[in-house]
């Protein structure tokens, strides 16, 4: 359910007050739904979110990028703990909705 990415992302420090949150979230259930997203984020993973949230993909990557600047800052462990590598810098927005979504993947739950 995508209350567990809501969840996940909590775990992170990440908020509600944060725009990205219900942005992030919904790219990784997309994303967890069908992972071949995952190969043109620009032009069609970002584009389907932000035609969602009534705004242009440049918007939602911007605020990914906060988002996975917020969860590596506040929870480096975890997000290394998820990507099962080490991360000497924080992510980019696609790497960072990669690593989540693949999180729900191995985990049996699709984020559905």
């Amino acid at each position: 359910h995508i209350f567990e990415v809501y969840e996940l992302l909590m775990r992170f420090g990440v908020g509600r007050k944060y725009q990205g949150f219900d942005q992030c979230a919904h790219a990784v259930y997309l994303s967890a739904e069908q992972p071949e997203r995952l190969t043109l984020v620009t032009k069609w993973l970002y584009p389907d979110v932000a035609k969602q949230f009534g705004v242009s993909w440049t918007v939602i990557e911007r605020n990914l990028r906060t988002v996975s600047r917020i969860a590596w800052e506040n929870n480096r462990p975890l997000l290394e703990q998820l990507a099962g590598e080490e991360i000497p810098k924080i992510p980019s927005s696609s790497k960072f909705v990669r690593i989540l979504a693949y999180h729900f993947l191995r985990s049996g739950d699709r984020a559905a």
